[in-house]
């Protein structure tokens, strides 16, 4: 008789997966190599069971795929799976490392995410890569302008002054000076249709969206952080509490202590950078419209910059952000703000 396997670890690959898998004692029922294509009809031979995978790329289509079969589907994020290799890293030694951690009672998993989210990230990547594309002519057309003496402020909307003073002194610049400045004036063109075009395409998902909709009722949040929370988190029921989802984001202080003494130091920056920078940018958003808002958030943000510097303010503000949004996504509940009674 068949043995049924009660974890089955699989370290991903592009076309060569390692596969490891035991029964419920730990005992060691296969260890294998298998293509591409041979995944889906090897565990479409077992029952329902327990399928560890490590949170990477392409890790999240492969979970939806065995989710289809009938399989518990358990990500690993892949710092937690390193502490279970227990020798030389390789792709057997992965795979049961992930196996192993995939059994812990206290393992914390990752949520597969769909298709949409999937597609609402990949167009947040390709729009931060083209803004700093955009950034790179920018500064290129910056550089070769100002060795003629063509200049202008800095900041992307004064690149159309820089762009008519060298209209203007067309004239008295060697040709090919010109054309590469023309080369390089089209490029930028281009990039800045193809931004808007995603932006169009970011603003009508971010409206069907109800979970969408309702975060960008947030003071500082818009449209590109709130599309980016949802397609990111999701469900924030996931975590534990809104603490929790802070501190996945990187917003809460460094604890290091002994002796029952713990010091707090800077935030630790851990999670995903993109977003918690998009959080942090939108804090400092409404930093700058503080003295016309009325709401306790503002208040309490007013007294805390009669204490603290600027950039603490606005990294305690994006804490708070975050917790609002775990709440609002757990809890599925629209944006609640207290007024400051006179």
């Amino acid at each position: 008789m068949k043995e049924v396997p009660h974890v089955i670890g699989i370290d991903l690959g592009k076309s060569v997966f390692q596969v490891h898998a035991v029964d419920e004692t730990g005992r060691v029922i296969a260890r294998r190599r298998l293509r591409r294509h041979e995944v889906m009809t090897f565990l479409g031979r077992y029952p329902s069971t327990i399928v560890a995978l490590e949170a990477c790329a392409t890790s999240h289509f492969w979970a939806r795929e065995i989710g289809t079969l009938g399989h518990e589907v358990r990500m690993i994020a892949p710092q937690y799976a390193r502490a279970y290799v227990k020798t030389n890293k390789n792709d057997a030694a992965d795979a049961e490392a992930i196996c192993e951690a995939a059994m812990r009672p206290t393992m914390r998993f990752v949520r597969p995410k769909s298709a949409d989210q999937q597609a609402m990230q990949m167009l947040h990547r390709a729009r931060d890569l083209l803004i700093r594309q955009r950034t790179m002519l920018v500064n290129a057309l910056r550089g070769h302008l100002a060795e003629f003496g063509v200049t202008a402020g800095s900041g992307i909307g004064n690149v159309k002054n820089l762009l008519v003073k060298f209209d203007d002194t067309r004239d008295k610049l060697p040709k090919l000076a010109s054309d590469v400045i023309d080369a390089l004036t089209r490029r930028l063109a281009d990039l800045q249709n193809e931004i808007e075009a995603l932006d169009e395409k970011m603003l009508l998902w971010h409206r069907s969206s109800a979970a969408s909709s309702r975060l960008a009722e947030i003071p500082g949040v818009g449209p590109v952080i709130a599309t980016a929370l949802v397609a990111k988190v999701g469900d924030a029921s996931q975590f534990a509490s809104a603490r929790h989802f802070a501190a996945w984001l990187g917003l809460v202080p460094r604890g290091s202590g002994t002796g029952g003494k713990i010091r707090l130091g800077s935030i630790t920056k851990r999670g995903d950078g993109y977003l918690r920078r998009l959080i942090i940018h939108g804090a400092r958003a409404v930093l700058r419209w503080i003295g016309r808002r009325t709401d306790a958030s503002s208040a309490w943000l007013r007294r805390l910059l009669e204490r603290r510097p600027v950039n603490v303010a606005v990294t305690a503000y994006a804490h708070k952000i975050a917790r609002i949004a775990w709440a609002m996504l757990s809890r599925k509940e629209p944006y609640r703000s207290a007024l400051v009674v006179a």
